[in-house]
């Protein structure tokens, strides 16, 4: 079993220094990406309050929107509800030269939706079987696959569900749904534990991060997508900036009076 080192402190400065650190390298992952023109998923699950946006927000504030794609898809529609369970995640599948993280994904089948009834135990089931099929085709089709699993601890959720309460800056993340899964601790536990035993495959293995300690969850995170995701420095002509054209000169400051400006209160 790894070392116990959620619950070492962390420093701000330190962790702020690490990270930068590590964007830096996910910006020379990036370029990679884009000259092989691979193609990667990223799938992020866990419980609520499990620190999954933290995570992922870390990982793309830095790089280009049009290389990290993140997809965290709403509710099915009713016509999506009548579709092949899979079906609506495919159209947002990488392209050649991007990177998809899912925020939730089709995983819900196996964790909320079967835990707060959206679906019945047989397309429970039937998920089960299917999905390692579905993902061994994504595999084979050359997508890199990456599972993980943001694991936290029941004392670390009320911690941060009761923050949550009382912070009107995180009183957004509280949904009717969470409030209604906070009780259901040990249903979802039991739905990880089969979603693992039927799902962490050889070719799509399931990756736990322990998620206690959010600054150290972030830093270990992209640390493993560094390591996971082959890649190698890409070396750029140094640019040099050509001198501005006065043609056409005018005082383009002075057409903008008269215009509405934003109030300059700070």
């Amino acid at each position: 079993m790894a070392q116990d080192t959620q619950a070492e402190p962390l420093k701000r400065k330190a962790y702020e220094r690490e990270l930068r650190r590590l964007q830096s390298q996910l910006c020379q992952l990036q370029d990679w990406v884009k000259q092989e023109r691979m193609r990667v998923i990223v799938v992020f699950e866990g419980r609520d309050a499990a620190g999954k946006g933290g995570t992922i927000r870390a990982i793309t504030e830095r790089v280009s929107p049009r290389v990290f794609r993140v997809v965290a898809l709403p509710a099915p529609s009713s016509r999506e509800k009548t579709q092949m369970y899979l079906q609506r995640y495919v159209p947002h599948f990488p392209a050649a030269g991007e990177i998809v993280i899912f925020d939730r994904s089709w995983y819900n089948r196996a964790g909320v939706e079967l835990v707060m009834g959206f679906c019945t135990p047989e397309e429970h089931d039937r998920f089960l079987v299917g999905c390692p099929v579905f993902e061994r085709y994504i595999v084979e089709n050359g997508i890199l696959l990456l599972k993980i699993w943001l694991e936290v601890g029941k004392e670390e959720q009320a911690r941060r569900f009761a923050a949550r309460i009382d912070d009107p800056l995180r009183q957004w993340k509280l949904s009717p749904m969470d409030i209604k899964s906070w009780k259901r601790w040990y249903d979802y536990s039991h739905a990880r534990d089969q979603m693992l035993a039927a799902t962490d495959t050889p070719y799509a293995p399931w990756h736990i991060l322990r998620s206690d300690n959010k600054k150290k969850a972030r830093l270990n995170c992209i640390r493993f997508l560094l390591e996971k995701i082959p890649h190698k420095r890409v070396k750029h002509a140094k640019v040099k900036l050509p001198p501005r054209s006065n043609h056409g000169a005018y005082d383009d400051t002075a057409s903008l009076q008269g215009r509405n400006f934003i109030p300059e209160r700070y």
